[in-house]
């Protein structure tokens, strides 16, 4: 957990003194002062607890705790509700609405922090507990969205890195499908959302992906415009997929006249730096996320690579950081520091710990790929 916690109570003195009591202990905390503002900064803002007084005019911290629970976003943020009344049907009333507890207002500071961590911890440990069983499952059946090794080519250099959002299963798909000794494909997409929900759609994404390259393969067609208008088609007519959309980058390798070809679907700009300039290029696809609309205006380039260059498909989790809360997106923050690493001649698993690096805040499931000439 990252000891976000969202406080709530009509009593600003009392609200004051909670918050500055938790952020001496570490633990960084939004405040409000009625449920309609509770409810405004949940829109941005996912703790991982909410602390909230029941007895406040307009609308109680029951009613509260009844819209927590119809927001998918941060339904299953432990709850807990702070009180200066000790009345039994107040306390059952709120723990049949799956509060962890209930704190007494004039709780001595060491306790009510022991008790915060307790709770905290006890609710990490079943996080872990749950993550662990969900894993195993997946395991035994053999359910992987990400492969373990790149292949080895005659050309080029493949390199891969993937780390989930909290460590769930997510939907960031990444695939190499080698053809014959010649060709390539190489797949990077991002399914939208996040945990298990975009983790079990990515595995339909991924058949239909790789059922469309063998396909147009078996055909002798190797347009990737061709393929992803195929893909699309399919995902688009699909009722299985009603408002589930997935990003794609692929990239076909020709490991015999050592080229490259690109075609995207809604996703990042690749990035190429230069070497010979000390640069960094970008190669944008106007294509529409996958499902959108039936026509994707799908079209593909080439794209050169020379020794020392290095190109990179990034998934959107990379540019994706959290300032006070809130989730920020920057494409240029992610850019310039792609550049000034390749600058300082910093190899790839330099950058991979920079920009993995245990400070980093990371928001989303985030990918990378890397291509080299040999």
């Amino acid at each position: 957990m990252n000891n976000k916690i969202l406080l709530v109570d009509d009593e600003l003195f009392q609200l004051k003194l909670l918050e500055n009591l938790l952020k001496s202990h570490g633990y960084s905390c939004k405040i409000a002062t009625s449920v309609k503002q509770a409810m405004k900064i949940l829109d941005n803002f996912v703790p991982d607890l909410i602390i909230s007084d029941y007895s406040m005019p307009h609308i109680d911290g029951f009613v509260f705790r009844e819209q927590v629970l119809q927001n998918e976003n941060v339904k299953d943020v432990p709850f807990i509700f702070l009180t200066s009344f000790n009345d039994s049907e107040l306390v059952q009333k709120g723990l049949d609405l799956s509060a962890l507890d209930y704190i007494p207002k004039n709780i001595p500071p060491q306790q009510l922090i022991s008790k915060i961590k307790n709770i905290t911890k006890a609710v990490e440990e079943q996080h872990k507990k749950s993550l662990s069983e969900l894993r195993k499952v997946a395991e035994k059946l053999n359910l992987k969205n990400v492969p373990k090794e790149a292949p080895e080519l005659n050309h080029f250099e493949i390199a891969f890195h993937n780390q989930t959002f909290q460590n769930y299963p997510g939907g960031d798909f990444i695939d190499f499908i080698k053809v014959d000794e010649r060709y390539t494909f190489v797949i990077l997409g991002d399914v939208m959302g996040k945990k298990w929900g975009a983790w079990f759609f990515s595995f339909s994404f991924l058949s239909y992906i790789r059922s469309a390259i063998r396909i147009c393969v078996f055909d002798g067609n190797l347009s990737l415009a061709t393929i992803l208008n195929k893909i699309n088609q399919v995902v688009y007519h699909d009722d299985f997929f009603d408002d589930v959309f997935s990003t794609l980058s692929i990239v076909l390798i020709d490991d015999k006249e050592g080229k490259l070809s690109y075609s995207g679907a809604g996703d990042l700009p690749l990035l190429k730096y230069n070497a010979a300039n000390k640069s960094l290029e970008t190669f944008k696809s106007q294509g529409l996320l996958l499902g959108f609309f039936e026509d994707g205006n799908y079209e593909e380039q080439d794209i050169e690579i020379d020794k020392e260059d290095e190109l990179f498909i990034v998934s959107d989790g990379m540019m994706d950081f959290e300032i006070d809360g809130k989730k920020k997106s920057d494409l240029n923050v992610l850019k310039n520091r792609l550049l000034s690493y390749k600058k300082q001649g910093l190899s790839l698993e330099e950058i991979k710990n920079l920009l993995f690096n245990e400070h980093k805040t990371q928001i989303d499931d985030c990918s990378f790929i890397t291509f080299k000439r040999k």
